[in-house]
């Protein structure tokens, strides 16, 4: 957001992020994306705007959250290692007076990566804190990416083109 000029604070607080186990793809973030919204919805003032978001990697029917573990990291990237997976972020505005939620996709292209260097990447970035256990922005995206089809910053966690136009569309209406 500081990014996009667009002044924030940053609120914090603890939701369960359990869901539905028969939520599919793009349900889960939105679902979660709203879920902690609607945690903060009493506490909001007239005027304010509340962003929560989610994201998750999503692979043959498949969620990939946050990894629990080293072991459980390197077992991820294995899986995801030499095929094609989905990043989808969803994104919730919420005011005292309206709620909306949007989700964006994009296709990851990973390269086959050994084992070796799943490890390596592990140990030392620990990626314990992000969906799919990677980010396309330390060094397993640099040598493991062959492509995307989408939005980057997507990738990285929130869809910030996708945000700002609804942002905008938010506010007017």
């Amino acid at each position: 957001m500081k990014g996009l000029g667009i002044p924030f604070e940053v609120r914090t607080k603890e939701v369960n992020e359990d869901f539905d186990p028969n939520l599919q793809g793009a349900e889960i973030p939105l679902y979660l994306a709203e879920k902690k919204a609607n945690a903060f919805k009493s506490d909001l003032s007239e005027g304010e705007v509340l962003v929560t978001s989610d994201t998750v990697v999503w692979l043959g029917n498949h969620v990939f959250n946050k990894p629990a573990n080293a072991d459980e990291a390197v077992a991820m990237i294995t899986e995801l290692s030499g095929r094609t997976h989905e990043v989808i972020t969803a994104v919730c505005l919420t005011s005292s007076e309206k709620q909306i939620v949007v989700s964006e996709t994009t296709k990851v292209h990973f390269a086959q990566v050994e084992r070796e260097a799943i490890e390596w990447y592990v140990s030392e970035f620990k990626p314990f804190d992000k969906a799919g256990a990677y980010g396309i922005q330390e060094w397993i995206g640099y040598v493991g990416i062959e492509k995307i089809e989408g939005s980057f910053y997507n990738v990285m966690g929130f869809p910030t083109r996708l945000f700002y136009n609804e942002l905008k569309k938010f506010i007017e209406s």
